[in-house]
This record gives C-alpha cells, structure tokens and sequence, in this order.
C-alpha cells in the first residue's frame, strides 16, 4: 500500500552499484572485502576484475555497465589518478552523476578529500605524468568534482577500523536502495504513514530486545506492513529472517514448525548447511546462537502461542538491539507471548481505496474519465481491503463499462470469493460454540448494544461476554467507543455465506434467516424447518404469518422482527422459545 502522490516511471537499472578503483593499490583488500559485503547484502554490485586494461580508452562493456548502475563508488587511493582509464572512468561516472537516475559517492581510502580536490600530496605525484595530457583539465575537473560530493572518509570514520568502515558503507547503501524500492513501487498505497509509525516504536537506536505485533483482520494488510518495514530497516541489523505463512507451513505437517526454525537460523547465520533435527533442538540452537548478531525477524501470520515459542520463545534468545515482528490476527496469541507493543493494522481510506484501485484498473493514480462512478462502487464494496481491490482492479482492467456493471451487479449476490476463503480461515480457527455466535453476529445482530447483543446470545443459551472477547480478540468483530458491536462487510459477507451455501436455493433449510421476502414466504407458505434457529428481520411480518408460520421451526431459540397488522402498529419483538 509508499505514498500515493506519485506514479511516474523509473528507470531500472542492471546494477546497483558500480566500484570504481585503482586495481594494484585496492583490488585484494579494501574493494574485495567491500564488494563480499555489499553482495551479503544482495546488493548487485559491478566490479571490474580485469586485472590489465587493453586499450587506452574505457571499453564500450565498461561505460554500458556505468550507465546500467543506480550508485557510484569512487575508491579513492594514492594512485587512483595514476591510470588514466580510472580517470576515463571518473569523467564517465560524473556525467552520468549529473543526471536525476545516478549518485557517486567518494570513498577516500588511504588520501584525504583535499589531496584529489586540488591534485596534492599523493594524488598530485600521481597526476603529475597528466599535466599536459590533452585530457588533463578534464581529468581535473572529474576529481575535484567527485571530492565535493558527501562521502565516506577511512581516517574520519569508525577510527579508521576498516571492517566498521566497509559495515556503514554498506548500511547507508542498504538504506538508499530500501528509500527507492519504498518509493518506485507503485502498487503501494497508503503505506509510508504505516510505516513511519511502527519504526517509531521499533526503537531501532536502542540496546534492548524488542517484540512488537501488529494485529489485524485477514487480508488487512498486516503482511505488506511488515514486508514494508523490513525492507526499510533491515539493512541496521547483522542478520534477518522474514518468515512467511508461519500458520500454513507449521500446520501443514509434522516437521512445519522444525522447517521454519531452519528458514531462520539458515537465513540469520547466512549458513544453508545448517540441520534441525527437532523442535527442541532447533530451540537450543536458536538460544545458543542468536545472542552473537543483532537480527530483524517477522513472524508473519502467527495463530498459536506454539509458533511464538519455538521461533521467538524469549528476549533473552537474543542480541541487545534486536527487533522481532508478528503479524497476527488474533490478539490473545500476543497477549499470552507478553508483547507489549501491538499495533492495530488500519484499512485504507475511500482516497486511498480508489488510488490503489485505480493503478491496478487504469495504471493511473485515478479513474479515467466515464468510470469515476463505477470505481466509487468498487471501492465501497471492497470497504478498504487491499486485496479486493487489486483483484477487482486487475479483473476489470481493460473491460467495458457494460461489463463493469455486470460485474458490480453480480458482486450483490455472489461474493468475491479469493477475499472470503482467506477471512474464512480466522472462522474456521475457532471452536464450536464461537462459530455460532460468529454467525448469529454477522446474519442478525451486527450493529446493536453490547448488553443487547449478550443478553440475546445468553438467551440461546452461550456463553457471550468470553464469546465476545474472543472474537473481537481474533479480528473478527470490533466494539466502538460507545459499545455498539460492529463488523466489516466483507466478514459479514463471509459469515452469511457460510449460512447460506450448503443450500443457496433453499432457504427453509438455512440456520439463520435474515432476508424479509424469504422470511415471509417461507411463513406464509408453512415451509420452515427445523434446521432454523434463529430469525431476523426489519421487513414487517404480519402477526397471523408469524404464529401459523413457526409450528415447523422445533429449534428456534431467538426470533427479532417487527409485526405489523396495520400501518400504525409496530412492535419489536426478541423471545426465546
């Protein structure tokens, strides 16, 4: 979901970094163990290993490999200006520095920025060999040129320790790759608030294990999140795991939990030898070897405390400075684990919703002209859900407006189902007597007081206030400031369509009812069954229906409608049988 202020183009390049550097004075240490770290950290980096130039100029390979890199590092050493195809190299470099798409960064290795400035010391013994070269002003140019830019001086930085030296290089150009991939990606919108936010309580400059999570309903975005945020920040720690689908891969088998364990100590130690031969043993593992390195972890869509146990059982697993991220949809599960920080994942806004949308229908930031209104439906429907609307936007990209109101029309009775199987997995988690007060929720009492909502559900005989908790615990239904109980339109959705599937055609056999037409049909023609429960309705039903209609109905336990004999006799009605 970056910002939603911007869609233009940008250029992607083959590289993300080019090193430019003197071979004979820098090419086994100092650019060697630059480049391994920079390629740790899957940053695409070009280093020319031809060890003799053939030629006096640059290769027509070198210069497109320039111009196919994002960033320049210009490793500047005591004789970087002794080869005039470095200095070709340098002229090319600033040019290209010029432009909007590419920045060179200065690395003053074993020389101070003033002596390639002004060509002195042992730049200017170097140089010296150029002074009449025809090239030579140009020369000059491109090394006091690069020398003003901010870069990175060895004898100024980490006391001149060249390992600490080569670790902030590499983190601050972690950093600026992070920024532009945040930025170009523009299938994204509304997330930069988000996260700025939950970096602000990761704390990432303090010395102290920290576990946050962030909750949410399914498909609310709580994933992107947090691949978001990774991908800002982990650049700052000495290792990281992102941990997908914890739920799928641990319930999936046996060995799922083990698995997982493995993924993070193989992606943490950068080792892919490393065996697990049990849930235990993984355990020790973790506790044994994660105290050595500073690591960034996300547990992403974690539905059991087992899963928080065996991948992040306790803070002292870990280095001082680490920072764990689970992703969630069920509260307690962070609650029993003693998370402290818990961040509720908000949806989009009818501005975002119709950006996000849009970039997927119309590859714009906005409808195009004659589909403003059609895109507003859409974006009510899918009631700030991300994944709605890039699969709505994605299936009527291209299509007529014809088609789109067919397909807006056929949303009214058939739910957009890629969104319902995965809300469902949250009902699906729950225990019995919690599906049916689930169900009773979202087909009759949505929208009324808390003290109502119980007192019916007691009525039926559950136990609501634990009901409620859980639910509201698990995302499923939330309570307003004022204790109204409330749900999104889509879990609603969801619920009803798990009422009415087994027999869609059929509504005497369905649980609950709660459409007026139906109601009355089925009481006026003496077609209930017992497999209703439950009855709800606004639609006046007339009293002689209701008390003829109901013999069929031997388990009904909660009815709530409105009788209606004459145009001035109303009556809300809510009894157990």
């Amino acid at each position: 979901m970056a910002s939603s202020s911007s869609s233009s183009i940008h250029k992607s390049f083959k590289y993300d970094v080019f090193l430019s550097f003197r071979g004979e004075d820098t090419r086994i240490n100092f650019v060697d163990h630059l480049y391994h770290a920079l390629q740790l950290k899957s940053i695409h980096t070009y280093k020319d290993d031809k060890t003799i130039k053939k030629g006096k100029k640059i290769s027509d390979e070198l210069i497109r490999s320039i111009e196919d890199s994002k960033f320049y590092v210009i490793v500047f050493s005591k004789n970087y200006a002794a080869s005039s195809w470095c200095l070709d190299e340098l002229v090319k470099i600033m040019k290209s520095h010029r432009t909007t798409e590419h920045t060179a960064y200065p690395v003053f290795y074993d020389v101070e920025p003033s002596e390639v400035r002004k060509q002195s010391g042992a730049v200017g013994e170097a140089f010296a060999k150029y002074e009449m070269e025809e090239a030579a002003e140009k020369w000059r140019k491109a090394l006091k040129e690069a020398s003003d830019l901010a870069g990175w001086e060895l004898k100024k930085t980490s006391d001149g320790h060249e390992a600490k030296f080569i670790q902030k290089i590499v983190e601050e150009l972690s950093l600026e790759l992070r920024s532009i991939s945040f930025n170009i990606d523009e299938k994204l919108v509304g997330m930069e608030s988000r996260v700025k936010e939950v970096v602000s309580s990761l704390g990432t400059g303090f010395d102290d294990v920290l576990m946050i999570g962030i909750k949410g309903m399914g498909v609310g975005g709580k994933t992107t999140l947090a691949r978001a945020v990774f991908d800002q920040i982990s650049s700052q720690f000495e290792g990281k795991s992102f941990v997908e689908n914890v739920r799928e891969v641990s319930n999936a088998s046996l060995s799922g939990l083990k698995s997982l364990q493995k993924q993070v100590l193989r992606d943490v130690l950068n080792d892919k030898d490393i065996k697990v031969s049990s849930v235990y043993d993984g355990k020790h593992m973790m506790k044994r070897v994660m105290p050595d390195r500073k690591v960034l972890v996300v547990l992403d869509d974690v539905d059991h405390i087992d899963h928080l146990e065996a991948l992040a059982g306790e803070p002292n697993w870990f280095k001082p400075g680490s920072r764990i991220i689970i992703t969630t949809r069920d509260e307690q599960v962070l609650v029993v684990h003693r998370v402290k920080f818990i961040h509720d994942v908000s949806l989009l806004s009818d501005k975002e919703a119709i950006c996000l949308f849009s970039r997927y229908a119309f590859g714009r930031d906005n409808p195009i002209e004659g589909y403003k209104e059609l895109s507003i439906q859409v974006v009510q429907y899918a009631a700030g859900l991300p994944l709605t609307l890039r699969v709505l936007g994605s299936f009527l990209c291209g299509k007529t407006e014809l088609e789109w109101t067919d397909a807006l029309e056929r949303l009214k009775t058939i739910p957009l189902m890629e969104t319902l199987k995965k809300l469902e997995l949250s009902y699906i988690s729950l225990e019995e007597d919690y599906k049916e007060i689930f169900l009773d929720i979202a087909c009759m009492l949505k929208g009324f007081h808390k003290d109502v909502v119980i007192r019916a559900l007691e009525s039926c005989g559950f136990h609501a206030r634990n009901g409620l908790r859980v639910l509201e615990q698990k995302s499923l239904v939330t309570i307003s400031k004022f204790e109204f109980v409330d749900m999104h339109d889509h879990i609603i959705e969801m619920g009803r369509n798990i009422v009415r599937r087994s027999h869609p055609d059929k509504p005497q056999k369905h649980s609950r009812l709660w459409v007026g037409d139906e109601i009355e049909e089925i009481l006026a023609n003496d077609l209930g069954t017992k497999a209703t429960r439950c009855i709800h309705t606004n639609y006046a039903l007339k009293l002689h229906n209701v008390t003829e209609g109901l013999r069929k109905m031997k388990v009904l336990v909660f009815i709530q409608t409105i009788l209606c004999e004459h145009a001035t006799l109303a009556l809300d009605l809510c009894f157990h049988y």
